[in-house]
C-alpha cells in the first residue's frame, strides 16, 4: 500500500480544493454537526493544526516540548477554536489557505525518513501527510454535513481519495484500543473495501476469521467518527472487528464523542 510523497501531496492540495470550494465568507457561521462547532470553527482548527504540523517537521525538537506542555496543561481544541471567533471570515479562509500552502511545502521538502511527532504516537512522514488529508476530509464532511442542513450546497462527490483515509483507520486500530484504555486482541482483522470508482481495496490477511466489508465511504465514515456505526451499511463479522468498529478512531487525542445514531436520518 506504499503511495508516492508527489502522489499523496497531489491529493491532499485536491483534498484541500475541494472543501475550499465549499466555503465563502457568508457560510463561516452556519452550525455543523460537532456540538458548539461553526464552519468558521472547523476552518481555524484546520489552519491551527496545519501550523503545528509545520512545526512538528520543521523543528521536532521543539514540538515535542510544546506537546508535552500542551498535554500537561489540557489540549483544549474547543478553547483554540474559540479563541478565534473574533477573525474577520476573509482572514479566517486567508488563513487556511496560506496554512496548507505552508504545509504543503513543508510536507514536499522534508526528509522522507523522518519520523514525525505528534499528539498521538510519531509517524512517519506517509502516515502523517495521510493523517492531514483524513482531517481536511473529516472537518470537511462535517461542512459539507452542516452546509446541506442550514440549506446550502453541502454536496461533495466522494473520490478514491478515500483509500488514503481507509490506511489511516486501518493503521489506527491499535491506537482505537489503546485510548480507550482497551487491551488491543491479538486476532487480525480483514477490512475489504470499494472505492467511489468502483475498485476494490484490502487491508489485512485474508481468511481473517475478523471482517470488515463494505464502501469506503462508510467505513471512512466510521473510523473518523462522522456517522455512528449504526446508521452506515458496514457488515461486521468476528467479535474483534465489531469491538473496533464500536470504538474506531482514526485521529489523536481523547476518546471521540463521534455522532449520535440516526443524526443524519
Amino acid at each position: 500500500m506504499a503511495v508516492a510523497m508527489n502522489v499523496l501531496i497531489g491529493d491532499l492540495l485536491a483534498e484541500s480544493a475541494d472543501l475550499e470550494r465549499l466555503l465563502a465568507p457568508d457560510v463561516l457561521a452556519v452550525p455543523t454537526p460537532a456540538a458548539g462547532w461553526t464552519v468558521r470553527d472547523q476552518i481555524t482548527h484546520l489552519a491551527w493544526f496545519d501550523g503545528a504540523a509545520a512545526r512538528a517537521v520543521t523543528g521536532p525538537g521543539a514540538f515535542r516540548e510544546e506537546v508535552r506542555a500542551e498535554l500537561a496543561k489540557g489540549l483544549d481544541t474547543d478553547l483554540l477554536v474559540r479563541e478565534r471567533r473574533s477573525m474577520a471570515a476573509e482572514e479566517v479562509l486567508e488563513w487556511f489557505g496560506a496554512a496548507r500552502r505552508h504545509l504543503t511545502e513543508v510536507l514536499s521538502s522534508a526528509d522522507p525518513e523522518a519520523r514525525i511527532p505528534w499528539y498521538g504516537p510519531d509517524m512517519g512522514l506517509v502516515s502523517f501527510t495521510t493523517a492531514r488529508l483524513m482531517e481536511t476530509w473529516a472537518h470537511g464532511q462535517d461542512v459539507a454535513d452542516g452546509l446541506a442542513a442550514g440549506g446550502y450546497d453541502g454536496g461533495r462527490e466522494p473520490t478514491d481519495r478515500l483509500r488514503h483515509v481507509a490506511e489511516i483507520g486501518v493503521r489506527a486500530l491499535p491506537w482505537s484500543f489503546a485510548v480507550h484504555g482497551r487491551r488491543r486482541p491479538d486476532a487480525a482483522v480483514r477490512v475489504e473495501l470499494t472505492l467511489p470508482s468502483g475498485a476494490p481495496w484490502a487491508a489485512g490477511p485474508e481468511g481473517a476469521a475478523d471482517v470488515v466489508r463494505g464502501t469506503a465511504l462508510d467505513f471512512c465514515l466510521v473510523v473518523t467518527q462522522r456517522r455512528h456505526p449504526a446508521d452506515v451499511n458496514l457488515a461486521v463479522s468476528g467479535p474483534v472487528a465489531e469491538e473496533w468498529i464500536s470504538i474506531a478512531q482514526a485521529f489523536a487525542g481523547p476518546p471521540g464523542a463521534g455522532r449520535r445514531p440516526g443524526q443524519f436520518t
